[in-house]
């Protein structure tokens, strides 16, 4: 069963996230910031993250940055954003993100085949 954290500030939007996730057999965690993610990430040991990028507390590029360096760095990344062709997502690939989807477009019965097909990635 994978496991997938939900790093996303907006609570609706990381519940249903989380909702459809664990409807098609994926261990979820969630998270509300970065430094959340970070901490819960060292416990949960997370085979893919889908991350925010504009959160309170430790913003996505922050975590990206700590999370790199930790031992328990193995974790997909899925950047979730609505900053299209933005500087920060460049960041965010340089920084070791997989794939980056835009909030606004994502179909929410979608986000399971994006999972697995991230899962597939080498």
């Amino acid at each position: 069963m994978p496991k997938v954290m939900v790093v996303e500030d907006d609570k609706d939007l990381n519940r249903a996230y989380s909702l459809i996730l664990d409807h098609y057999g994926h261990k979820v965690e969630t998270a509300f910031n970065g430094q959340e993610a970070l901490d819960k990430s060292n416990i949960f040991n997370p085979d893919i993250i889908l991350l925010d990028l504009l959160m309170p507390v430790m913003d996505g590029l922050e975590f990206l940055e700590k999370f790199k360096k930790s031992p328990n760095n193995k974790a997909k990344i899925i950047i979730f954003t609505n900053m299209e062709n933005s500087p920060e997502v460049n960041k965010a690939y340089s920084l070791g993100a997989h794939r980056c989807v835009i909030k606004s477009w994502a179909e929410p019965q979608a986000l399971n085949r994006l999972v697995n097909e991230t899962l597939t990635i080498h």
